[in-house]
């Protein structure tokens, strides 16, 4: 049986300013009416499958277990990366988890945030490949090269496999000049790196044990104090942080002597750059994919994604402007790479839009924080129904909450009350406080902060009726 083992971390620089830290591409819905990492469990349904497993940072948990959820799709589990180690401990934990009860799947490993066109063409490469994996061998998918793709890796295939079902690896390159790139592409015998694995857990194990034991050893560790919550597993954070930083290809596949390439023609993408977005998307009679509400008098070749305002373009050519909430982006086609570099200016300047959106996602719902001042702050908060937050307290602010719709019950001190539409309630600074929806649809509500100090570590939880636990400083509100 296959068990998908879906990489679902990312550092959400690329597509900045609509990805963020906390929000990374693969919960963006871009191409269609789902996002990156809903799509890519969904084109599974083409083969015989377990439910996925996936593998994610501590920080974007309760996002993937929403995804799922909204998506309705199932899974064998979260597991969770106290820190990033790169794919190949991420895939040594999937791998220890998946043979834990004596049993031995095919590992199929996808990141959750490639396109790929052709699903059917991806599901025939996976079930060629399956008779590959059975034999013990770790196979890799190459894909067909449809340009001199300098920001690719590629693998050079060796001698055609008796089956006939793909061919032996001779080697892997790095990304190459433009010049190499043109070379390869002319040989026929050089596919793109994609990054998708199909294997046994056990032969990826034991590979990894031959040729890179510290990170081996460090997994190993990591998996003998697991910890369940719902559908989050998470190993143990002192041991894992032992292992060393390292990709699949260098840690085991430039290595084994077991490595085979079968081709894939699919329409892959990893989507590295508004550019490649562009590239991937239906265009107008001009060369243009724009989103939202747009308007564009004279322009050519541009992509437009407009989240929450009209975006007008006059006489642009070759240009990328993506507008949110708190950012815009403008740049030429040619140089949106460096948008990284706009990054790493906001982490410089402590600014907040590196890391997050205006509107953040909680397991209760979200906030998005409206307007703010020196002394004030204003959110609207969005309450699923059945959710609570915290029992919780404030040293520094007090609070105004105003229901829009819905219906909110409120601890307020000594109080439980119920408010609906047009009701207030106001919550001075060292009350204990909560908030609950206890009704069947959306609880919306204006939060108006107020006080010396509005910065989210300024919480103290306690344990509730809930039997949540106390803890300081860390918001989820």
């Amino acid at each position: 049986m296959i068990l998908p083992v879906i990489m679902a971390g990312g550092s959400g620089s690329r597509l900045w300013p609509l990805s963020r830290q906390q929000f990374p591409k693969q919960f963006l819905t871009l191409l269609d009416n789902h996002s990156m990492l809903q799509t890519t469990a969904n084109r599974l349904d083409g083969i015989i499958h377990s439910a996925p497993l996936v593998i994610c940072n501590e920080e974007h948990r309760f996002s993937v277990a929403e995804q799922f959820r909204l998506g309705n799709i199932d899974n064998s589990g979260i597991i969770l990366e106290p820190e990033g180690r790169n794919t190949a401990p991420a895939i040594a934990l999937a791998a220890m988890y998946a043979v834990r009860n004596g049993q031995d799947p095919l590992l199929l490993v996808l990141a959750a945030d490639h396109v790929i066109k052709n699903e059917t063409a991806f599901c025939e490469a996976v079930t060629k490949a399956v008779t590959l994996a059975e034999h013990n061998q770790l196979v890799t998918f190459g894909i067909v090269p449809t340009a001199p793709e300098t920001g690719y890796g590629y693998i050079q295939r060796g001698e055609l496999l008796a089956d006939e079902l793909g061919f032996e690896v001779s080697q892997f390159v790095e990304k190459p000049n433009l010049a190499t790139a043109k070379d390869y592409i002319a040989t026929g015998h050089y596919y793109w790196n994609s990054g998708m694995f199909l294997f046994k857990a056990s032969v990826y194990l034991q590979e990894l044990k031959l040729y890179s034991p510290d990170i081996f050893a460090a997994c190993e560790a990591a998996m003998v104090n697991t910890t369940h919550d719902v559908d989050f597993i998470r190993v143990d954070e002192v041991a894992f942080i032992t292992s060393p930083e390292d990709s699949i290809d260098y840690a085991v596949m430039e290595k084994t002597k077991h490595a085979v390439v079968v081709p894939m023609d699919c329409g892959w993408s990893d989507v590295g750059s508004w550019s490649a977005l562009w590239e991937i998307e239906d265009k107008d009679p001009h060369g243009n994919v724009f989103k939202g509400d747009v308007i564009g008098i004279d322009t050519n070749n541009s992509y437009v994604n407009a989240t929450e305002k009209l975006v007008a373009t006059i006489g642009l050519d070759d240009v990328v402007i993506v507008e949110t909430k708190d950012a815009i982006l403008v740049s030429k086609q040619a140089d949106v790479q460096q948008v990284k570099h706009i990054v790493e200016q906001l982490k410089t300047h402590e600014r907040s839009e590196w890391q997050h959106h205006r509107e953040v996602y909680r397991p209760w719902g979200k906030y998005d924080s409206i307007d703010h001042g020196g002394r004030f702050q204003v959110k609207r908060i969005t309450v699923k129904p059945g959710a609570k937050l915290s029992v919780q307290m404030h040293y520094h602010r007090a609070e105004h909450w105003i229901v829009v719709s819905g219906t909110a019950k409120v601890t307020n001190g000594d109080q439980d009350i119920l408010l609906t539409e047009n009701q207030s309630t106001y919550i001075p600074v060292g009350v204990i406080h909560a908030l609950e929806n206890p009704g069947k649809v959306p609880l919306e509500l204006i939060e108006v902060q107020s006080g010396s100090y509005l910065s989210e570590d300024d919480i103290v939880r306690f344990e509730d009726r809930y039997g949540r636990v106390a803890t300081k400083g860390v918001s989820n509100a």
